[in-house]
């Protein structure tokens, strides 16, 4: 079992920063494929970005290309979102996820692949 706590959360003005953190702990959580993924109201989950266990390879969403970076820190157990020029649009629950994945594939995008959840944290951008 690995667990997942998400922080950093909150209201921010668009062209604002946040930076998120996902503590995880439990079963070896450093060798876990880490997400993020985030839920707009009345829209459907979506993967924003993610981070191979060593942090060697990286995805980002098209919409949060240039403006978010996901890092670890593997000692800590901690993933990063670090949330650049926001938009309103960016508004949403944001959840990080964790999935043993054995390789770097579409599935570190698919929110079915991941196996470990956190509780989520909002993120409101005014305009």
């Amino acid at each position: 079992q690995v667990q997942l706590v998400e922080s950093g959360g909150g209201l921010v003005q668009a062209g604002g920063s946040l930076r998120l953190s996902c503590a995880a702990s439990g079963r070896t959580p450093s060798t876990y494929t880490m997400g993020w993924f985030r839920q707009a109201p009345g829209k459907e989950r979506e993967s924003v970005a993610a981070i191979w266990w060593s942090g060697i390879s990286t995805y980002y969403a098209d919409s949060v290309k240039g403006r978010f970076t996901i890092s670890r820190d593997i000692a800590k157990n901690t993933v990063y979102l670090q949330m650049n020029s926001l938009k309103p649009e960016d508004t949403a629950v944001y959840y990080c996820a964790a999935a043993n994945f054995r390789y770097w594939t579409d599935s570190i995008k698919a929110m079915n692949d991941y196996d470990y959840w956190g509780q989520g944290t909002q993120v409101t951008v005014s305009s």
